[in-house]
């Protein structure tokens, strides 16, 4: 069997009255991630390490924020894009594990919403996703709120 780890970051801004999309769910606050797609960093970053190791490039690579058919994007179809591409190399997920940082909303109590949707995507089970989050302790971007980020490991496999 061979087995290959990939690493994914992703960060965007904050904006008033954007959507908050984080691990495929709509959470409720005054800001959101603002981007070409929905921005949801968390799924943008595992796309990114899940690409990475396959070595199969960046998100940016697959989905050009420059392309009009990304615009507005649910990123739940980009991750299962990239669940399609690595599988038709041959690849398999066999987890995930995944930080975000920012200092509101409070991510504990959406965890398993957020794990069941992500498993539903990569069509992998909940207990192979790892999410966690952090503050950044009042500082630098993330502390003023103006923006949020998310990295993220995966292993994959292949016999």
């Amino acid at each position: 069997m061979k087995i290959k780890v990939g690493f994914g970051y992703d960060v965007h801004p904050l904006k008033e009255g954007r959507p908050m999309w984080l691990g495929g769910i709509q959470l409720e606050y005054t800001k959101g991630p603002d981007g070409h797609s929905d921005a949801d960093v968390l799924i943008h970053a595992i796309c990114d390490a899940i690409l990475g190791a396959a070595n199969m490039r960046d998100i940016g690579y697959h989905f050009s924020n420059t392309d009009a058919r990304w615009k507005g994007v649910d990123s739940k179809i980009l991750l299962k894009e990239v669940c399609r591409l690595i599988r038709e190399k041959g690849w398999e997920i066999s987890n995930v594990d995944a930080s975000l940082a920012l200092e509101m909303p409070k991510i504990n109590p959406h965890i398993e919403r957020m794990q069941a949707a992500l498993s539903e995507a990569m069509t992998i089970p909940v207990e192979d996703i790892s999410i966690k989050a952090t503050t950044n302790e009042k500082l630098g971007y993330v502390g003023r709120e103006e923006g949020v980020n998310a990295y993220a490991v995966a292993l994959l496999i292949k016999d």
